[in-house]
């Protein structure tokens, strides 16, 4: 073989070993990032002003796609009307500009910290109070760009929203609280917000809150007009249902056993007036302190709710019970009144009788110096006045019986004397006071117990009307 022939087969495969050394060589898919980075987004090869095409490169509007994810509810207040929750929010829309090329599929996407280094929407949340974002340790944001050009922007943060809430079945009630996102500047000529098709809001399993249950949530679209446009707006219901346990247990309960114990007030003896004066005052006391407590935890609005209908009428049953006893005491003090004012009538009518026997005395002996004593006879005659009314006492204790009355006969098995052992006129108002104690220890639990099934007949009806 000539010289020159093993020369350039020397070169050759020379050339060939360099080759395959090339393509065994790893690939820096860092180096390449920065290559395309400045390659898309160099000086002068992008502006994050301008806003991205419509679809298919039309001048339509700009598409973002919205999906959410609720990672947590910390809490909900009812005199404020608002509620706090985190999340994580994304956003997805398409800016051809950005397209690069992804090395036979090795480079799935790039990321970026910065979103200032590309167009972003204006969307904010309308019903917005307070919000922040997370920076520990590092800002909670991410940009990625993939290969045909889409962008995923994705952020953690912090808000707390304004809750409007209708209040007239508290604590029975369940409530409507919205997450509203919109556009600020681009109308909908430029920029339209939609959601992510599939499953645009997640919830984190296991979502617990103290006094609530988040029954489900919907997605629907709020576009509003104003005299500068029509702007897009996406949002969130969430329907949220009170626990009523800790109410029944924290409200309900307590106020049943405080009108129970003012009811005590009746089986006491009617002469116990510090014991009886002490429970009501007591009683309505502590019922005005729970219902002061109550309406502390809400807001004062213009209509009347459920819980007030309730401890307002607790509070009425108790002070009824207070009543009452002023009643016993005013009816006790009559009867003593009158039972005095016979006693005295008797007295009186006594002292008249020893008299007029006296002056009779003093007759017969200043008669006949013979000391003749007239004999009166025994029998009177028919047109005796005394006869003729022992005759008609006769006559009114023989009368026909007269039929036998439930209600009477039943408090007459309850002991209707007074204290003090004076006797009774007629029927009676010393047993007066007696029978209100004996009728109310039966109507104030009827009573009770009526409203209880009419208030929560109609307000679980309520509850289920509206569902």
């Amino acid at each position: 073989m000539a010289p020159g022939h093993v020369f350039w087969a020397i070169f050759y495969f020379a050339c060939l070993c360099s080759a395959s050394l090339a393509n065994n060589a790893k690939v820096n898919f860092r180096e390449k990032e920065k290559k395309i980075l400045d390659q898309i987004l160099g000086a002068g090869k992008y502006d994050a002003r301008i806003r991205p095409s419509g679809i298919n490169g039309t001048d339509g509007p700009a598409v973002v796609r919205v999906n959410i994810f609720v990672r947590s509810i910390s809490k909900i207040d009812d005199v404020t009307m608002e509620y706090s929750v985190q999340l994580t929010f994304r956003e997805q829309w398409l800016d051809e500009r950005l397209k690069f090329d992804d090395i036979g599929g090795r480079l799935k996407y790039l990321t970026l910290t910065e979103a200032n280094r590309v167009w972003m929407p204006d969307l904010f949340f309308s019903n917005e109070k307070e919000g922040h974002f997370h920076n520990i340790i590092m800002p909670n944001v991410y940009i990625r760009i993939f290969p045909y050009g889409s962008v995923l922007y994705s952020i953690r943060i912090s808000l707390t929203l304004a809750c409007p809430m209708n209040l007239k079945l508290y604590p029975l009630d369940r409530q409507v609280c919205s997450l509203r996102m919109a556009s600020y500047g681009w109308t909908t000529a430029d920029l339209v917000f939609l959601w992510k098709e599939g499953d645009p809001v997640q919830v984190v399993k296991n979502l617990h809150l103290p006094r609530f249950t988040l029954e489900k949530f919907l997605t629907d679209y709020c576009n509003s007009k104003t005299n500068t446009g029509e702007y897009s707006c996406l949002k969130v219901d969430l329907l949220f249902k009170r626990e009523f346990s800790y109410y029944l247990i924290q409200i309900y309960i307590p106020c049943c056993m405080l009108v129970i114990v003012s009811w005590v007030s009746f089986w006491l003896d009617q002469g116990a007036v510090p014991a009886r004066v002490s429970l009501g005052v007591t009683t309505l006391l502590t019922m005005a302190t729970q219902t002061s407590g109550i309406n502390a935890s809400l807001p004062p609005v213009s209509y009347t709710k459920a819980i007030d209908v309730w401890t307002g009428v607790c509070l009425t049953f108790v002070f009824g019970a207070l009543l009452e006893f002023a009643l016993v005491n005013y009816a006790s003090r009559s009867a003593d009144r009158a039972a005095d004012m016979h006693r005295e009538n008797m007295k009186k009518k006594r002292r008249e009788m020893e008299q007029a026997s006296l002056d009779a005395a003093s007759d017969l002996l200043d008669t006949d110096s013979n000391a003749t004593f007239a004999m009166k006879p025994l029998v009177r005659h028919p047109g005796d006045p005394l006869a003729l009314e022992k005759l008609r006492q006769c006559e009114v204790h023989m009368q026909a019986p007269k039929r036998p009355n439930c209600c009477r006969s039943w408090l007459s098995k309850f002991p209707t004397s007074p204290l003090k052992k004076v006797p009774c006129l007629g029927r009676g108002q010393c047993s007066r006071s007696k029978r209100i104690d004996v009728i109310s220890r039966i109507t104030f639990p009827l009573v009770f117990a009526l409203f209880n099934l009419v208030y929560w007949s109609t307000y679980l009806f309520r509850e289920e009307e509206e569902d």
